[in-house]
This record gives C-alpha cells, structure tokens and sequence, in this order.
C-alpha cells in the first residue's frame, strides 16, 4: 500500500529561471519542435478523434460521440484476444530475450580472441529488417519444403505447421522476435561488464568465491541499473509488436497471433475507422505507461543507482 502511495507523491521541483537557461533553451528547440509536430499532436488528434466516429472515407461526418468508441472497446472480444496475446508474449520473450542477451555477452567477454568475428555474428540479425527476417523465415519454416522440417525429417520427427498451428504460432513469433533482438541487448550488457572494476573480482577470489558467486554476488549486482534499463525497453518493443505477426500469420491462424498494434493498424487502415481506432490507441497507450510505470517501481527502482 505504501508502495502505490509512493507512486502519486508529488515531488518538489526547483525553480527554473528561463533567462539564465535561455541559450540551453535555444539549443533544445528544433528537438522540441520536431517532438511537438511528430509526437505530441498526433497524440493530441488521437485523443480528440478517439471522441468522434471519424472514418476516413467521409471526415465531413464526422460526429462527437463521447465514449462510445470505449464503451464498444471494452466489450469487443477482438480485443480481448489481442490483449491476451500481446500479455503471453511479453512474459515469454523478456526472460528469453534478455538471458540470451546476458549469456551472449558473458559468453563474449571471457573471449580473448576473435571478440570482434562474435560481436559482429550475435549483433548482425539487429541491423536487418523486421520484414526481411520475417520473409526469410516464412521460408526457412515452410512446411512441405522449409529447411527446418528438413532438418526434423532427419530426427524422424513428422513436419511440423509452425505457422499455421494456433499452438505453435506465437511461440515461433517469440523465438524470432528474440532471436532478432538480442544482439542489441548483448552489446549494452558487454559495455555493463566491461565497466565492471577487475579489482571486485580479485577480491572475492581472495575471499573463495568461485564463478558461480561472483557472478550471483558481484556481476548481477553491478549490472542491475544496466538490467532495468534493458527490461524496460524490451518491455515497450514487446508491446509495439506487429511486423513479425503482420508479415508472417496476418494475425492468423484463429487470431492467435493477433496484437493490439497490428489490430489498430487493420481497424485504422484497412477497415478506415479511425475513431474506434484512435480510441484502441489511447487506451492502450494508456496500458503500456501502467506497466512501464510499475516495472520501473517494483522491479527495479531508481536507473541512477
């Protein structure tokens, strides 16, 4: 309970005098500028049209209808389903993604040699496409003609629908999605050890820890201001899915796959409702600041530490 007080607890800001910040003022003002245009209206437009039953064939009709478009939201089962998929997801791919991304850069790290050939093979998926990977793996996990079930015929294992399996769906999106991802966390997670003084380790060498101890009593502490921020990005990429299900299962199959973000592009775009679509974006938009909020309090605290 002292924890969610803790959440509204105004704190005391001090008073900022505009002329003697005028130059740096002036330094951020093409930023903010660039923020108000391509962020904060559009934020704004959302809010006003999520009010309205705005469609984009006929924005001359566009009507001021209240909360309908939330009211219609919450009970659409669409969304429900979206909501459940985005949730498993997010709790699959942030110990998976992020223990691969630490395992990676212990692995690179206690590597004399070649460090760079390592760095470049695990970061390499990062700098690809979202579509691209996508496209390449819709090949790869073909079912009558894909390597990998080629691969699995070897093992005697019968080819498996990966994609078209609402079982098996979403966890291959995951895997992907990981796999894709790591290499970024894995180099933030190097810079962490690399900045690690090697006179903490020597002295609990001296005091009898071996790798285990150190790594659960000196690298886990020393890295969690580095884990937190890792957490919380992985967090909000999760939550934006929708390349991998846009280009790989349109949501399918049985809408297994199917996201919040990849429901307000269809709703906004294809079915051209903007106003039920500008209502599913600030409501969710809305989610994702909760849960960002939370991590940030219960699992982590304070990034300065």
């Amino acid at each position: 309970m002292n924890t969610v007080k803790q959440l509204f607890v105004r704190k005391k800001v001090p008073h900022i005098n505009v002329k003697d910040n005028l130059t740096a003022y002036l330094f951020l003002a093409p930023s903010l500028i660039i923020l108000g245009l391509f962020l904060f209206y559009p934020a704004l437009m959302s809010l006003y049209y999520s009010l309205t039953d705005y469609y984009l064939l006929t924005p001359q009709l566009t009507e001021f209808i209240g909360l309908d478009n939330f009211k219609n939201l919450l009970s659409d089962p669409l969304m429900r389903k979206s909501l459940m998929n985005i949730f498993k997801f997010v709790i699959l791919i942030l110990p998976i993604q992020v223990g691969t991304a630490l395992g990676l850069a212990l692995l690179v790290n206690n590597q004399r040699k070649s460090t760079i050939i390592y760095k470049v093979a695990y970061f390499s998926p990062v700098v690809m496409s979202l579509a691209v990977i996508s496209i390449l793996w819709l090949y790869l996990l073909n079912p009558s003609s894909g390597l990998i079930n080629e691969v699995l015929s070897n093992f005697g294992i019968s080819a498996q629908p990966f994609l078209t399996s609402p079982t098996q769906a979403m966890y291959v999106i995951v895997v992907i999605s990981a796999w894709q991802g790591a290499g970024n966390q894995m180099l933030i997670f190097l810079a962490g050890l690399q900045n690690i003084p090697s006179s903490i380790y020597e002295a609990a060498r001296i005091d009898g820890a071996g790798r285990g101890r150190q790594f659960w009593n000196v690298t886990l502490p020393m890295l969690k201001p580095t884990s937190l921020m890792i957490l919380t990005t992985t967090l909000i990429d999760a939550f934006k899915l929708i390349i991998q299900p846009m280009v790989m299962t349109q949501g399918g199959p049985l809408n297994s796959t199917m996201t919040p973000v990849y429901y307000i592009y269809r709703t906004g775009f294809t079915d051209r409702q903007l106003g039920f679509a500008s209502a599913m974006t600030v409501l969710y938009g809305g989610l994702i600041i909760v849960f960002t909020v939370l991590q940030r309090k219960f699992v982590g605290g304070d990034t300065n530490e």
